[in-house]
């Protein structure tokens, strides 16, 4: 097997053994409903860098011949074709006799949106060292750190846009081009060009990155309150998740890829601290709390300011 940059999925090393073990993933992408994941394994998630962050899930050897089977669309048949009903009517249009309201209908509530995570940093900390294994951070770039190489003559070439899948077609919202195969939007160049490339960002120490902030979320029923706490490879070992009072959460959650939010919250109200449980997940964290005299939260923090909205059960909440 000739030697060169391996083009199995997840992996996309340069490798110089092909007896090297290569991770990657040998199943194609699935995306349904909204969700994304590998045929060859059970993880889904709902964003396109989450997709890209899914671990490969089997161990192999490199190779510069893409083996990966694609499925084959399953046969129409004559169930699979079925008229399209009308649209219902509104529910608030219609009176309880049967005759129609002259009420008119009432859209339902739109969900509060949780603040966005702050943006990545422009440029990379000169007084801290780069791993020689590093990949840009930009997507759509995907180059690996090389320390010999002049920093002053590098060129960035990648996507400040996202990921959109629309209807089989598959792009990113910075640019006009869209495909319709995975492989292919894997190989669409960047529009935006930087002088450098970003390979750690600023603010880490030590190796490590410390987040001022993540995003979060949270809703509530009569007796608890559920609150997310947005941050992907948490590593759950090393993971202190504390209610050192009943109005007080205390967080450290390193990640694996040398990241870590600590902070501790002040809540709105009292919690039951030995019933409130949490639970770490893929991509956040999940705590339900108990509330103590099953009041009703306008806002997680008491440090934070109530915007007036009256957060209804079940209904996602600033945070």
């Amino acid at each position: 097997m000739a030697t060169g940059k391996c083009v199995h999925k997840g992996c996309g090393k340069v490798f110089a053994d092909p007896e090297e073990p290569c991770v990657y993933h040998p199943g194609p992408p699935e995306f349904h409903e909204g969700q994304k994941g590998w045929k060859c394994c059970k993880p889904r998630v709902l964003t396109f860098d989450e997709f890209l962050d899914i671990p490969p899930c089997t161990t192999g050897k490199h190779s510069t011949i893409d083996d990966t089977p694609t499925p084959a669309p399953p046969p129409a048949t004559s169930e699979d074709i079925q008229p399209t009903p009308p649209p219902p009517k509104p529910i608030s249009a219609i009176a309880s006799n049967g005759s129609l309201s002259t009420q008119p209908a009432v859209a339902a509530p739109s969900p509060a949106r949780s603040p966005a995570p702050p943006p990545e940093s422009e440029s990379d900390d000169p007084s801290l060292e780069i791993t020689p294994k590093a990949t840009c951070r930009r997507r759509g770039c995907n180059v690996t750190y090389d320390p010999s190489t002049d920093r002053n003559d590098e060129e960035c070439v990648y996507h400040p846009g996202h990921a959109l899948f629309h209807e089989g077609s598959k792009g990113w919202t910075c640019c006009k081009r869209r495909v319709l195969e995975f492989d292919e939007f894997m190989k669409i160049e960047g529009c935006k060009k930087k002088k450098r490339h970003l390979f750690i960002g600023k603010g880490k120490a030590a190796g490590e990155e410390k987040l001022e902030t993540v995003r979060s979320d949270f809703y509530q029923t009569p007796t608890t309150v559920i609150a997310s706490f947005y941050l992907k490879k948490v590593d759950k070992a090393k993971a202190k998740v504390g209610f050192s009072s009943p109005t007080t959460l205390d967080l450290d959650l390193p990640t694996s890829d040398s990241k870590r939010y600590v902070e501790t919250i002040p809540l709105f109200a009292a919690i039951d601290q030995k019933a409130s449980q949490f639970k770490i997940m893929g991509t956040k964290l999940e705590l339900t709390l108990v509330k103590a005299d099953g009041s009703s939260w306008p806002v997680l923090r008491s440090d934070q300011a109530r915007t007036g909205e009256i957060i209804q059960v079940g209904r996602p909440g600033r945070a």
